[in-house]
């Protein structure tokens, strides 16, 4: 669905992401975790179009969409939802939504669509009149969530959703993410914790310093594999970045 190959990205003089690789299957909830200034929302934004690679490939289905425009990879089929959620605080949270579907042809469709974000988001159900600006962190990170669902994409990115939230409402934002890679969805997640990416993963891509230091299946992987890798402390076993499938 998603391939990511060798991409590297810099800021002037700076490298961000220095060959970085991971792909995606239809329907998987893929976590990039690693600490600050690894390069994961650099990633993001990369796949997203808001930053251009200096090396490497991006495809969606095969299709090559390296350095397109945001808007055009917006219609191709990737839906970005950026740190910091990012609501139009002036909007109520029902024009908000129907923002998300701005691009769309199949107007027919978009009721549809947003009566399902609802579903997913009832607590947007209550607020449909509010500002989104009035909304709590945890009903702004739902709500910007339920906006890039109404693009009808092909895979979403949630860059850090668990950010200034309190736990009870990261267990909460999760439970949603699951169930929509259970109902079809396609989803890539960065994050910082470790713990949430075991807990919620398909698969996991460890990024320290700009490169994949661990990937595999959660299932496969230990905390210790994760520590070991995140905070880049050396794997006896081998000189190279560990794989568990």
């Amino acid at each position: 669905m998603l391939e990511v190959e060798t991409i590297e990205v810099s800021y002037g003089r700076i490298p961000a992401v220095r060959g970085l690789s991971f792909r995606v299957d239809k329907g998987e909830l893929v976590t990039i975790v690693g600490p600050n200034g690894a390069g994961k929302s650099t990633t993001m934004m990369t796949i997203a179009g808001a930053l251009t690679p200096t090396r490497g490939l991006i495809r969606l289905g095969g299709v090559d969409i390296t350095g397109k425009r945001p808007e055009e990879i917006a219609r191709l089929g990737i839906s970005f939802v950026p740190e910091g959620r990012h609501v139009f605080s002036q909007l109520t949270v029902g024009e908000n939504l129907l923002i998300g579907a701005d691009m769309r042809r199949d107007r027919a469709a978009v009721r549809s669509d947003y009566d399902r974000a609802l579903a997913y988001f009832p607590i947007l159900k209550e607020r449909l009149e509010m500002p989104g600006g009035k909304l709590s962190g945890g009903e702004q990170q739902q709500l910007v969530i339920a906006r890039a669902l109404m693009t009808r994409p092909k895979v979403v990115l949630v860059d850090e959703p668990s950010l200034g939230l309190a736990p009870i409402i990261v267990d909460l934002v999760y439970d949603i993410l699951r169930k929509l890679r259970d109902e079809g969805s396609t989803l890539v997640v960065v994050e910082q914790s470790t713990h949430r990416a075991l807990e919620n993963a398909d698969r996991i891509y460890v990024v320290r310093n700009g490169q994949v230091t661990l990937e595999g299946a959660s299932a496969k992987l230990t905390d210790k594999d994760l520590e070991n890798a995140y905070f880049g402390f050396e794997d006896k076993t081998d000189g190279v970045a560990a794989v568990h499938f």
